[in-house]
């Protein structure tokens, strides 16, 4: 709901974290190639941020971004029991583009994903969170509620509508 109707031209490249087994093949890219105008891809290693990309990070690796605007993938430990973890990709990102980065944080069962959009706050970047009372497991959006107040705690429909405007 939150991708779906970005139009193709859409500018920024999207980075989607999502806790799935690393064992067994993923067809989330697939999926959202069907649900949405953007090109999407699982992320490789090395490769080059392109606007309107949506890019998904693979099961078993952590995703990162590097200031040459490529993409690093790592095997490091799990965090918060994760790899991917949300946290990972979100600080790099904070440490990387600072001001230049929004990160949203949607429904989850765990804290991941609190610190490293904290991260991003603290760094000028634009914050937004899930607003826990439509969240299907609200754990993520409260960890991070309880760590800082985000520029925005919205319902699924509006957070959509936001990445419109940051086109």
């Amino acid at each position: 709901m939150v991708l779906e109707g970005l139009p193709s031209g859409y500018r920024p490249p999207i980075l989607v974290v999502q806790h799935i087994p690393a064992s067994g093949p993923t067809h989330l890219a697939e999926i959202f190639a069907r649900r949405t105008r953007l090109q999407v891809k699982e992320a490789d290693d090395k490769d080059q941020l392109r606007s309107g990309m949506l890019y998904f990070a693979a099961p078993g690796y952590h995703l990162l971004v590097e200031a040459d605007r490529s993409l690093s993938l790592s095997q490091d430990d799990a965090v918060h029991f994760s790899r991917p973890s949300i946290d990972v990709l979100f600080e790099s990102a904070a440490d990387t583009w600072g001001a230049q980065v929004a990160g949203v944080l949607l429904t989850g069962a765990n804290e991941d994903g609190a610190a490293g959009l904290e991260a991003i706050h603290r760094n000028g970047g634009l914050t937004v969170i899930q607003d826990p009372a439509e969240a299907a497991m609200p754990t993520m959006p409260r960890a991070a509620l309880q760590r800082f107040a985000p520029d925005y705690i919205l319902p699924l429909r509006d957070i959509h509508r936001l990445l419109r405007e940051l086109e």
